[in-house]
C-alpha cells in the first residue's frame, strides 16, 4: 500500500487524473443531486395529481350515492303528507327502503299528538337487514331533540346530519354511526308536521370510500363541521375524536391548518406531519354538506419506487467514477509522455551540460510548444551567461530604486487599504440592512401588519438610496468623473425654485423626522441654463450633510438673486466645522472625523460639479451657529 501511495505521489498522470476526478465529482454529484431533487419533486407532483384524481373519483361515487338517497326521499315525501294515516306512513317508509338498495333505513316521525290514537309520539322506522327489510312503529321516546329531527325543523329545509345511534327504542336499528338525509314535512296548510329521515350506515359508506386507494398505507378520513371524524381507519377515533384532538398548536400547526381548511369547506392539498410521519393530504368538501373528505398518502409510500431507484443509482455512480479515473489516467499518461523525455534533458542542463541538445517538436500542442520553448531556451542560455554580471550590476542599482519605490508603494497601499476598508464598511452597513429586512420578508409565514411592512420598506429604501449615493460618488471620483467638464451639458433650462423643492422633498423622504425650511426671493418662473444632474447632485449632497450632521432642528434652503448670479444658501445649526478642518473640507477622500459615516467625497465632488458649471461652492466662515454653504451660479 505504501508503494502504491508513493507511486501516485510521483506520477504526474495519477495526480492529474485525481485532480480531474476531484473536480468532476462535485459537478457529477451536484448534477445527480439536482436530477434526484427534480425527480423527487416531479414524483410528488404526480402523486398529488394521482391522489386528487382518486379523491375526485371517490367523491363522485359518494355524490351519486347521496343523490340516490335524496332523490328517493324527495319523490316520496309529498305522498306521505298527502296520506297522513299510520298505515300509509308504514307503507311509504318500507317502500323507500325496499326500492333503493343503497338506503339502509328510513324513519318518518311526527309532531306531538299528530295521531291522537298513539298519543304524543308517533314514529315509524324501516331498516335493511342482511336479507330482509323490517318496518315497525317505534316505542315512544323523545325523538324531538334528536339531531336528525331537530335540524330540519329548526332550519326549515333538508339537510344531511351524522349521529351515533347509541340507544334506541327498538332492537331493530342500524349499528354505530349513521348519515341521515332529513327533510321537513308540511301539510296542505304549510304547517310543519314532522320529518322524513333516510339513513345510510357510515360503516357501509366507509367501505365504499376506502375501496380504492392510490398507494399502499394510504387511507381516507371524513370530518364534520367541527372536525369530528366520521370516517377513519382507526375505528376508536370515530365520533369521539376530532382532527384537533391530541394535537399541540405549537408543534402541530400543520394539522390545525389542515383542520381549518377542511372545516371551512376548502379544497386543496398540503404536506402534513401525522404521527411523526410526513404525509401528502388532498381534501375537498362533500357537496351540499358541512363535511369534508381527505385522502392521506404517507410520503414513504409515494416515494417507495423513487427510493428503490436511488439504491440502484448509487453503486452505478461509484462504478462510473472509478471508470472515469481509470480512463483519465491512461489518457493523461499518453499525453505527458513527451514531458518525461524533456525532463531528462532539462535535468542534464541543470547539472551544467549546457550543450545538451533538445530537439524541436513537430507538434503544435501545448507539450510540443513547451519542448520548442526549452530548445530555444537552451540555445540562448549560453549567450545570456556572459550578460549575468552586467545584469547583476543593473540589479543592484534597480534594487536601490526599488527600496525607495517600495516605501512609496507601501504608503500608497496603506492609503488604498484605509480607503477600501472605509468603502467596504460604508457599503456593507446599508447592504446588510437591506439583506436582513429582505430575509425577514421572505421568512414571514403570514402577511405582516401594514405599518410594520411599511417601516421595513422605508428602511430598505433609505439604505438603498444611501448605497446608490455612495456608488455614484465612486463613479464621479473615477477617471470619467475627473473629465466631467468635457461631458457637461449646460443647456438645460432649470427653474430654480422647482429644483430646490424637488431636492428638499428627496432629502425629506430619507430623513422624514428632520424639517427643512425652504424660502425664495425669486419668482417660480425664474430659470437659468445649466446642467440639471450636476446641480441636483450638489444641492442634495449639501442638504444631506446638513440633515445628517446638524442638530436637525434648523435646516433651511433659500434661493436668492444677486446681480448676475443666483445663490442657493444652505444653513443649519449644530456643531459646525472646526477651523483646522476647513482647509481640507473640499479635498477628495478626506473626512472631518475618520470614524464618521461617508467616503469623504460628497463636498469635494459637489464643488467640482459647481465649478465645472461656471460657479462656486463656498463655506461662509462668518456663520458660527452651525454651517452655511453657498452655491453661486451665473444667470445664463
Amino acid at each position: 500500500m505504501r508503494k502504491i501511495i508513493q507511486h501516485i505521489r510521483q506520477s504526474l498522470s495519477w495526480k492529474l487524473s485525481l485532480g480531474i476526478l476531484l473536480m468532476a465529482i462535485p459537478i457529477f454529484v451536484l448534477s445527480i443531486g439536482i436530477l434526484f431533487e427534480q425527480s423527487r419533486n416531479q414524483v410528488k407532483l404526480e402523486a398529488t395529481k394521482h391522489a386528487s384524481s382518486v379523491l375526485n373519483t371517490t367523491m363522485q361515487r359518494i355524490d351519486r350515492h347521496m343523490n340516490i338517497v335524496e332523490t328517493a326521499t324527495d319523490i316520496n315525501d309529498w305522498e306521505v303528507t298527502a296520506n297522513l294515516n299510520p298505515d300509509s306512513i308504514l307503507a311509504y317508509s318500507r317502500f323507500i327502503v325496499m326500492l333503493n338498495g343503497q338506503i339502509d333505513g328510513c324513519s318518518i316521525s311526527f309532531e306531538p299528538n299528530t295521531f291522537p290514537k298513539y298519543g304524543r309520539h308517533f314514529s315509524v322506522y324501516t331498516v335493511r337487514e342482511e336479507d330482509s327489510v323490517a318496518t315497525v312503529i317505534e316505542e315512544p321516546y323523545e325523538y324531538f331533540e334528536k339531531v336528525w329531527y331537530k335540524m330540519p325543523h329548526l332550519h326549515g329545509k333538508p339537510c344531511w346530519v351524522v349521529y351515533y345511534d347509541e340507544s334506541d327504542s327498538l332492537e331493530l336499528t342500524l349499528d354505530g354511526m349513521i348519515a341521515s338525509y332529513s327533510k321537513p314535512l308540511y301539510n296542505a296548510n304549510k304547517h310543519f308536521v314532522g320529518v322524513i329521515s333516510t339513513d345510510l350506515s357510515l360503516i357501509r359508506l366507509s367501505k365504499m370510500i376506502t375501496a380504492e386507494v392510490p398507494y399502499p398505507d394510504s387511507y381516507f378520513i371524513m370530518t364534520g363541521e367541527e372536525g369530528r371524524y366520521f370516517v377513519h381507519p382507526d375505528s376508536t377515533q370515530l365520533f369521539t375524536h376530532t382532527i384537533f384532538s391530541d394535537a399541540d398548536p405549537q408543534k402541530n400547526a400543520d394539522i390545525f391548518a389542515l383542520g381549518h381548511e377542511m372545516t371551512t369547506g376548502k379544497q386543496g392539498s398540503m404536506r402534513v406531519m401525522i404521527n411523526g410521519e410526513p404525509c401528502l393530504v388532498c381534501y375537498q368538501p362533500v357537496p351540499d354538506t358541512p363535511w369534508s373528505l381527505a385522502l392521506v398518502c404517507p410520503e414513504r409510500s409515494v416515494l417507495q419506487g423513487y427510493n428503490r431507484l436511488g439504491m440502484i443509482i448509487t453503486p452505478l455512480t461509484i462504478m462510473g467514477l472509478l471508470l472515469i479515473l481509470l480512463f483519465c489516467s491512461v489518457t493523461v499518461a499518453h499525453a505527458i509522455h513527451p514531458l518525461n523525455r524533456l525532463t531528462e534533458k532539462v535535468q542534464r542542463i541543470a547539472e551544467g551540460h549546457y550543450d545538451e541538445h533538445i530537439k524541436q517538436s513537430k507538434y503544435n500542442d501545448v507539450v510540443g510548444r513547451l519542448q520548442n520553448s526549452f530548445a530555444a531556451m537552451q540555445e540562448s542560455l549560453s549567450r545570456h551567461v556572459t550578460d549575468i554580471q552586467q545584469m547583476n550590476e543593473e540589479m543592484t542599482r534597480h534594487n536601490e530604486e526599488f527600496v525607495r519605490t517600495s516605501e512609496l508603494a507601501k504608503e500608497a497601499d496603506k492609503q488604498k487599504s484605509l480607503f477600501i476598508q472605509n468603502v467596504s464598511h460604508q457599503i456593507r452597513t446599508p447592504l446588510n440592512i437591506i439583506m436582513g429586512f429582505a430575509q425577514v420578508l421572505k421568512d414571514s409565514k403570514s402577511i405582516l401588519p401594514e405599518e410594520e411592512a411599511k417601516g421595513i420598506m422605508d428602511m430598505m429604501k433609505h439604505n438603498a438610496t444611501m448605497l446608490n449615493r455612495m456608488v455614484m460618488m465612486l463613479f464621479d471620483s473615477s477617471a470619467r468623473g475627473t473629465t466631467e467638464e468635457l461631458y457637461a451639458n449646460k443647456n438645460d433650462e432649470i427653474f430654480c425654485n422647482e429644483i430646490a423643492r424637488e431636492c428638499v422633498a428627496d432629502i425629506h423622504e430619507q430623513y422624514p423626522d428632520i424639517p427643512i425650511r425652504f424660502s425664495t426671493d425669486v419668482p417660480d418662473d425664474f430659470s437659468i441654463n445649466t446642467n440639471r444632474n450636476y446641480l441636483t447632485h450638489s444641492i442634495r449632497e449639501i442638504l444631506y450633510n446638513a440633515s445628517k450632521y446638524s442638530d436637525g432642528q434648523n435646516v433651511s434652503l433659500r434661493v436668492s438673486e444677486i446681480g448676475s448670479k443666483v445663490r442657493f444658501i444652505f444653513e443649519d445649526t449644530g456643531p459646525g466645522i472646526a477651523e483646522e478642518e476647513v482647509s481640507h473640507l473640499f479635498e477628495l477622500f478626506t473626512k472631518v472625523n475618520d470614524l464618521s459615516e461617508g467616503l469623504g467625497l460628497g463636498l469635494a465632488l459637489a464643488r467640482r460639479h459647481i465649478r465645472n458649471l461656471g460657479g462656486e461652492l463656498l463655506l461662509d466662515l462668518d456663520y458660527h451657529k452651525g454651517c452655511r454653504f453657498v452655491i453661486e451660479l451665473p444667470k445664463v
